[in-house]
């Protein structure tokens, strides 16, 4: 039987129900009225994670009836986020393309889990989201929900062509459609900033920080920290205590890890810790460009770096560093609930159970660097690291370094290579 040559187009289904991921940002804003338009008679449930975004909940209840919704529904996630999904992020010691602490990609799973749980409440049968068909965030609630419920009908307005066709592009015509539909919006033309926040980062997209020519507009931009230029004269010391690579206490004062991260951003912050400016690959293909904000992450991995390489076995230690790699990619990805996520995070548990004890982190100057750590389970030897030769065989490093070196010298006396 021969194959069709027509391609699929997306499903028309018309939803009952939706819950939207909502933040009462610009792009969610338009899209609530829009879809009371795109489906006649569909009830609408913006549901609103409290992850730490400071005052930008504020009012969120009323500017979302304002716009169209249904039913608001809020949570707050902030010691879920901290402790079930940025701390399992540190035990692994993730990092993105070097510099990127996966704020926003760590944040997407837990929302897109709330809405699964939340349209299972409601009797909804679609969720939805803002990102746009250029992003990484589209990919990280989609995958969610389908390794959460594959059932539930996924609502991806910037990626439908009734959408387009009603000339929502870009930002700047959200921004004219929400002033022809009265809907209240805090951006502007001039204040074009695209800006994810939550407890462990705020990303800053747009303007001229879209052009890799340009230096950012810190005074304009930064929200979390100061610029360098305006931090203190006087180094911050500050103690942060661990125990099976999650952090417990700050200062020596135990804390929830909602709070220990809040502290750190705020510490960190003053001392302009965890600036970044970013050329990131984006899963979908092209190349962006941000500023991001990780005062108290940037704190965090120091101090747990510290540790870790006081008190895991060399090749431990080692194969850790490759698999973070990986673990990065993944969560970037937005694969959070993927089984190969899962499968690390156990490998990286494991390790992390003798990663406890005390570092010490001085602040300055936007330089955030462990000083000093202590550990119960530290391997560090004092009198075999010591340049004193007792109670050590100098003479077995002559074998040693003979047999490590054979296939070196074997391949010296064959080829005899050109110097």
């Amino acid at each position: 039987m021969a194959k069709s040559n027509k391609t699929s187009k997306p499903t028309d289904k018309h939803p009952k129900k939706i819950v939207l991921a909502y933040s009462g940002g610009l792009d969610t804003s338009v899209i609530l009225p829009w879809l009371k338009h795109r489906y006649p008679g569909v009830k609408l449930v913006a549901f609103a994670a409290e992850l730490g975004q400071g005052d930008e909940l504020s009012g969120i209840e009323k500017k979302a009836k304002a716009s169209g919704a249904d039913e608001v529904i809020v949570k707050d996630l902030r010691k879920e986020f901290a402790e079930q999904y940025c701390f399992p992020l540190l035990r692994a010691h993730a990092v993105y393309e070097t510099d990127y602490l996966l704020g926003t990609s760590i944040a997407r799973p837990l929302i897109a889990k709330h809405q699964v749980m939340v349209a299972k409440q409601t009797k909804a049968d679609a969720v939805g989201h803002g990102a746009t068909g250029k992003g990484n965030d589209q990919v990280r609630f989609e995958l969610t929900y389908q390794a959460l419920n594959p059932k539930l009908q996924i609502i991806s307005p910037w990626k439908d062509h009734v959408f387009i066709d009603d000339g929502l592009t870009d930002r700047e015509t959200a921004i004219d459609y929400a002033k022809a539909h009265k809907i209240p919006i805090d951006q502007t033309k001039k204040k074009i900033y695209s800006r994810d926040r939550n407890l462990w980062h705020i990303s800053h997209e747009g303007a001229e920080i879209e052009d890799p020519a340009n230096e950012p507009k810190w005074s304009d931009c930064l929200t979390m920290s100061v610029p360098v230029e305006k931090a203190p004269n006087k180094p911050r010391v500050v103690a942060v205590e661990f125990k099976k690579g999650n952090p417990i206490a700050i200062d020596g004062k135990k804390l929830p890890g909602h709070e220990i991260i809040a502290t750190l951003n705020k510490i960190g912050g003053a001392h302009a810790v965890g600036q970044t400016v970013l050329t990131e690959n984006r899963l979908v293909g092209m190349k962006s460009r941000g500023v991001y904000e990780t005062p108290g992450g940037t704190i965090l991995y120091e101090a747990h770096k510290a540790l870790e390489q006081l008190c895991l076995e060399r090749d431990l230690y080692h194969h850790k560093l490759q698999l973070a790699h990986r673990y990065a990619e993944l969560v970037y990805n937005g694969q959070w609930f993927h089984p190969l996520r899962e499968a690390m995070q156990a490998f990286m548990d494991h390790a992390n159970q003798v990663v406890t004890g005390t570092v010490k982190v001085k602040l300055y100057k936007g330089r955030a660097l462990a000083i000093s750590a202590d550990s119960p389970t530290s391997l560090y030897d004092t009198e075999l690291a010591s340049f004193a030769m007792d109670g050590y065989d100098i003479t077995a490093a002559r074998g040693f370094i003979d047999l490590f070196g054979l296939p070196m010298k074997v391949r010296g006396l064959k080829h005899k290579p050109k110097i």
